[in-house]
């Protein structure tokens, strides 16, 4: 299988890179700790990093004397090369919200990946839903990661949200004690976009 995929993206060190990039997709590079970390010859890595960039897989930036390099996440094929070369398993469920395509939340989520549990829509982002709760984020937010997420997002969406972070163990209460605030929201029109110990029992 291997070998399939070096010959299909034509270049092992290629081939390298792109698991790189895709497995640290939030991590800036330069070129000779990249030259380490994939045990390739510099000139390899400098020729097929400037062909990723040419395609629009990573992008650049100049910081303290170096060129450092990142994956662009707006780069059109990004989740299939993320499906394809990442070790992350692609758990999240791919739903509409306002005129975002279908890969909207996918791509937003990979941001916070590592941090976050379950994730629910509803409010103003779910079509026909009378929710005064637009998203229920559960995670872990240490130094404020969902937090700085959930503005994020308000300022791509340009729209102000009332959301709710609580950890893991907090939500799991409230969910099996029917709790008043977390039943109002999942008694109304909702979606599950991340479920990742299947808590709600969604398919």
């Amino acid at each position: 299988m291997e070998r399939n995929i070096d010959s299909l993206f034509g270049s092992k060190t290629r081939v390298k890179l792109l698991n790189l990039f895709f497995n640290n997709p939030n991590t800036n590079y330069y070129v000779r700790e990249i030259t380490r970390l994939i045990d390739e010859q510099v000139n390899s890595v400098r020729r097929e990093l400037s062909n990723l960039q040419e395609v629009g897989i990573v992008v650049s930036t100049n910081n303290e004397r170096k060129l450092f390099y990142t994956l662009n996440h707006d780069f059109e094929y990004y989740l299939p090369l993320r499906a394809i070369f990442s070790d992350e398993p692609m758990l999240l469920k791919r739903q509409n919200t306002d005129d975002k395509n279908s890969n909207y939340w996918d791509d937003k989520l990979s941001l916070v990946l590592d941090y976050i549990n379950v994730f629910i829509i509803s409010g103003r982002l779910v079509e026909d839903s009378t929710s005064k709760v637009d998203m229920i984020i559960v995670g872990d937010n240490k130094d404020n990661k969902l937090s700085n997420w959930a503005n994020s997002l308000e300022e791509s969406m340009n729209k102000q949200l009332n959301y709710s972070i609580m950890n893991t163990s907090e939500f799991y209460y409230r969910f099996s004690t029917k709790d008043i605030f977390l039943n109002s929201v999942l008694k109304n029109k909702y979606k599950v976009i991340l479920d990742k110990s299947n808590i709600l029992g969604k398919e």
